[in-house]
């Protein structure tokens, strides 16, 4: 079967809020100069949303300029931020609150509101389509189509390919889909967005990237103990008990609910760590487990976030098209925010596409999208935040908070230097013949639970028999090197129980075993493997979670 073509002046892909306002933005565009635009999105997820997992405490910068109307227009924008509570857990049962006066003035979300960044998208998808916009999910990105240097589109993923590589019943081969520009917009270590970095060498002379697994769960609780609008953040116990940095959240949004969730940078050493075990045990903090007692568990989710900031940042344009939001790491960690970013960097990505194709230009890199970028309240923001990761990294959570302190709140600007993390995340692992061992209590079934209990309740589903999209370079690798030196931690670090070492059938030895199909698509292992040998693809369009109201 031949692969049907389409061809478009713009295609974006990713449907979260860099590509869904790029696209918005070229078509508002297009109509303001009465020129006609082709524009089209493509997103893996079965729905726009289905994928989108993140914090949320929302900074309406970005939307304000895309849509001025947008309460008007209803944004799901419901729950105003009403009170800040930040608090230094010192072990599993004490918690010093922290003065908003010593608090770096990122932190502070006076005039930010509490949403669920799925429906936001879902909203976002609406505004595109009513302005032309061509929408496409369940369609999955498998490859770019590079031609005589220039990025030409990409194709999609075939369906209906088992997992020997025969085609079943049904097969359908991917579209391939042209156009003059390509933005990608994948998320946070998109797997064309990696590929495209190495291809056009977008990284030269930056800092190593870095990154966090954020795990997330929506709960419906007492309503005596709601209350719309409250942010809870908390830094220390229980990561700094197990030598990693990060923090957690607990944001109260409408309808007697709450996202409470832990965010832990990548970049810990210790194998024996389970950023979801973390999570658990978190949870079971007195100053977290009054909200949730007597509660109910909603959903579960989980994503890795790029943390990198400034210093990471690769270059953003190539010949043919853009990279854009945390495809390309505009995450502003200091403010633990990246969707107004992404939405700003997608405004910026918009202007110059539709600038260069006014111009007649067609594949040429867009050059001038590095000048847009360098004027905008984007590079500023990430400029000027640049040492907060590093610093964390660096000196931890303490010490590299008042640094975050006296950057925002004595010097209102950065210092006169950069601090730098030169350690790639996957580089930071120590044998595990050198770390503790953590000991993590048994799930209660109330507060605490286990892996795949949480996956089923993230919705999660992939066609079975389906090609694995969790690729090893090596297969030996798992076994032969990860387990002895690290007693393999892809068991530890997935937050969906993809990975497990067993017995082979036959007794004799060890194996290493993927169950693809529990996989929620948060990447972690292909930034965290210490041998890199793991490569995550994207298996066919519509499978992973399906995320609702995260």
């Amino acid at each position: 079967m031949e692969r049907e073509s389409m061809e478009f002046d713009v295609l974006i892909v990713g449907g979260g809020p860099a590509g869904l306002s790029a696209a918005c933005r070229v078509m508002q565009l297009a109509q303001e100069a009465g020129e006609e635009l082709t524009v089209c999105v493509v997103e893996k997820g079965s729905e726009i949303g289905a994928h989108i997992l993140a914090g949320t405490v929302f900074e309406p910068t970005a939307l304000n300029e895309l849509f001025p109307d947008w309460k008007e227009k209803g944004a799901p924008l419901n729950t105003p931020v009403t009170r800040d509570d930040i608090f230094l857990l010192k072990n599993q049962e004490k918690a010093t609150k922290i003065p908003n006066a010593f608090v770096p003035k990122n932190m502070h979300n006076h005039g930010n509101y509490i949403i669920s960044l799925g429906n936001l998208c879902r909203w976002l998808a609406e505004q595109a389509e009513a302005l032309g916009v061509e929408v496409y999910p369940g369609f999955a990105a498998a490859e770019t189509i590079i031609e005589d240097g220039q990025v030409k589109g990409i194709l999609t993923g075939d369906m209906g390919v088992a997992r020997d590589g025969s085609e079943k019943e049904g097969y359908m081969p991917g579209m391939e889909l042209r156009a003059k520009y390509t933005l990608f917009s994948e998320g946070c270590r998109g797997h064309l967005g990696k590929r495209l970095i190495s291809e056009f060498k977008l990284d030269e002379g930056k800092d190593p990237q870095h990154y966090g697994i954020g795990i997330k769960e929506l709960w419906d609780i007492d309503p005596a103990k709601h209350e719309p609008g409250l942010v809870v953040h908390t830094t220390g116990w229980p990561l700094n008990e197990s030598g990693s940095t990060g923090g957690s959240f607990l944001y109260h949004l409408e309808n007697g609910q709450v996202y409470v969730g832990l965010i832990s940078d990548l970049s810990y050493s210790n194998p024996h760590l389970n950023p979801f075990e973390e999570f658990q045990r978190l949870k079971l903090h007195p100053e977290i487990r009054k909200y949730l007692e007597g509660g109910k568990r909603v959903s579960y989710g989980a994503r890795a976030l790029t943390k990198g900031g400034y210093n990471a940042l690769p270059k953003m344009s190539f010949p043919g098209g853009l990279l854009l939001g945390c495809d390309a790491g505009t995450l502003n960690s200091s403010k633990i925010k990246g969707s107004h970013t992404a939405m700003k960097s997608g405004l910026l990505g918009a202007e110059a596409v539709f600038e260069a194709l006014k111009s007649g230009q067609s594949g040429e890199e867009i050059t001038s999208f590095g000048d847009r970028f360098k004027e905008s309240w984007l590079y500023k923001e990430l400029y000027d935040e640049r040492n907060f990761g590093p610093g964390m990294h660096k000196f931890g959570n303490i010490i590299g908070g008042a640094i975050a302190y006296f950057e925002q709140n004595i010097l209102h600007r950065s210092l006169p230097f950069t601090l730098r993390d030169l350690t790639p995340d996957y580089a930071t692992m120590k044998p595990a013949s050198e770390c503790k061992k953590i000991n993590y209590p048994k799930p209660d079934n109330k507060l605490t639970f286990d892996r795949l209990t949480s996956v089923f309740v993230s919705n999660t589903n992939h066609a079975e028999n389906q090609p694995i999209h969790l690729k090893l370079t090596d297969p030996d690798i798992p076994i032969d090197v990860n387990l002895p030196k690290y007693d393999e931690p892809a068991q530890r670090y997935c937050p969906a129980g993809v990975y497990e070492v067993v017995e082979k059938d036959d007794g004799s030895g060890k194996q290493f075993q993927i169950n693809a199909q529990n996989c929620v698509h948060c990447k972690t292992c292909d930034i965290k493997d210490p041998s890199q040998n793991i490569t995550w693809v994207t298996p066919e369009g519509g499978g992973g979670p399906n995320y609702p109201n995260m």
